[in-house]
């Protein structure tokens, strides 16, 4: 039976966290952020395009608001010197980076965090896709509708909130069957077709590694392939952790999707009881499974340089795991 490997990059007495998950929506914008009311662009040379060939499916749960942007200045930027949030998306997009180099043939949907309200799409989008693609994979941005595509904390009732329709889980699996349509024209691996989310972005990570079935109709031939993702990468991913129980809504089994977990022991935001819970649920099903769990570095760091190890060593941890599972060549001697 396949086991977990831990990589407890700390110092750990016992498990005493509380077990509840923190879910709360973003913090208000700081004061040096501007928003306007624009569609999102992707970066010079890209091209961002919808998921859906019409409207996109239950367009009455979806935000009537306007697409918003907020711009704020961001010196540790990785390109550039500002980062973006994105609210109130009803047209969901993809963004394909391709290869840059070698192609390897992988190919990695990306889901950036923001609790279900908005999406941290420079920190969480951008900044991961370009560092994928130097890697040789195909890298492929998500930009799924929000707010209230899952389950999500609401500001006006102060309580958490599951809708009845799961849009944001919609396009997540709408995009990573479109890539697998696309595969010959992109020169991508059916095969090696993976996900990586950030906290919010790491529940759909797990949903799309359990639930096979589909959300929504059929709309084209795109929608007969799998939407099962090869490989799947959660980041501080919260949502999965209750009340210190298993998330409801999908089971863990055989057929899951192996995983890489990567989490800081004084996340503020999302406790390490989301990925505690979901990396034991993993191991009884037999799904085989990486697990880096480090001291210190907080919520949501992305690749950004910081004074603490696991910015620098979540990356190379990642290419390593790809490696070994078969998605990245070996490295050459």
């Amino acid at each position: 039976m396949h086991r977990v490997l831990w990589y407890l990059v700390c110092a750990v007495v016992a498990f005493g966290m509380a077990g509840r998950a923190a879910m709360a929506a973003p913090v208000d914008p700081p004061s040096d952020a501007t928003t306007r009311v624009e569609v999102w662009q992707a970066p010079q040379g890209l091209k961002q395009v919808p998921i859906w060939s019409k409207a996109a499916p239950d367009p009455g749960e979806t935000t009537r608001k306007p697409e918003s942007v907020l711009t704020r200045v961001s010196p540790e930027a990785l390109a550039g010197d500002t980062s973006q949030g994105v609210y109130d998306v009803s047209v969901p997009t993809m963004t394909v980076y391709p290869p840059k180099g070698r192609n390897t043939g992988a190919a990695v949907v990306v889901f950036p965090g923001g609790g279900f309200v908005m999406l941290a799409i420079t920190l969480e989008g951008t900044e991961i896709c370009d560092w994928f693609a130097s890697r040789g994979m195909t890298c492929i941005l998500s930009k799924y509708r929000v707010p209230g595509g899952n389950h999500h904390w609401d500001k006006a009732c102060k309580c958490h909130l599951t809708p009845k329709v799961p849009f944001a889980l919609q396009d997540a699996q709408r995009t990573i069957r479109l890539v697998r349509a696309h595969a010959a024209e992109w020169h991508v691996d059916p095969k090696k077709v993976g996900v990586i989310g950030f906290s919010a972005g790491g529940f759909l990570v797990a949903q799309t590694s359990n639930i096979f079935q589909s959300t929504y109709a059929p709309t084209d031939a795109a929608d007969t392939l799998s939407s099962r993702p090869d490989f799947a990468i959660a980041a501080y991913p919260g949502h999965l952790c209750r009340d210190g129980k298993f998330a409801p809504g999908f089971k863990v089994t055989a057929r899951t999707t192996p995983t890489f977990l990567v989490q800081d022991w004084d996340d503020p935001v999302d406790p390490i009881c989301n990925s505690i819970t979901y990396a034991r649920a993993l191991n009884a099903a037999g799904v085989p499974a990486e697990v880096h769990l480090f001291a210190k570095g907080g919520h949501a760091f992305g690749l950004r340089p910081s004074g603490h190890p696991v910015v620098a060593m979540w990356p190379v941890l990642v290419e390593h795991w790809l490696r070994e599972i078969g998605i990245l060549p070996a490295e050459r001697e």
